[in-house]
């Protein structure tokens, strides 16, 4: 079998911008889909799962940049304000050792954070996706 690719392709909306009439939906009639799957909206699903992923992108950068917030001002005081960081604060611990150790504990509140926010928000949304699809309700998932 050869690939012919001089035959013309066919042009594809802009991104983020969806042509109806490029991928056939369900029946409207109601009439089972291939394997027996009843028809069902193409945005209900689908919105979820979009949904569930910009909590988990959204979760993933607030934790992540604000550890890595607290190192960049950690190395840009080392680099750029020795003698700020030089100083002593308490029992002859400069401040350069005393940001440096609490890069420890903001370490674990980022992760405290990133489980309590997984709890709160993400989790649900996770289950509520997990109970729309077939398969969540012990029936096994049909090939495609």
């Amino acid at each position: 079998m050869s690939y012919d690719s001089s035959a013309p392709r066919p042009t594809r909306p802009p991104h983020g911008q969806h042509d109806s009439t490029a991928r056939p939906g369900p029946d409207p009639a109601g009439e089972p889909l291939r394997g027996g799957a009843s028809p069902r909206t193409w945005t209900g699903h689908h919105r979820d799962l979009r949904i569930l992923r910009r909590a988990y992108r959204r979760q993933r950068r607030v934790t992540t940049f604000t550890v890595l917030g607290c190192f960049t001002l950690f190395l840009g005081l080392s680099a750029g304000c020795p003698g700020f960081m030089d100083r002593p604060v308490t029992g002859g611990l400069s401040r350069g050792l005393v940001l440096a150790l609490s890069q420890i504990p903001a370490t674990w509140l980022a992760v405290l954070a990133y489980e309590r926010t997984a709890r709160r928000y993400v989790d649900p949304l996770a289950r509520r996706v997990n109970r729309s699809t077939p398969w969540a309700s012990g029936e096994p998932e049909q090939e495609r």
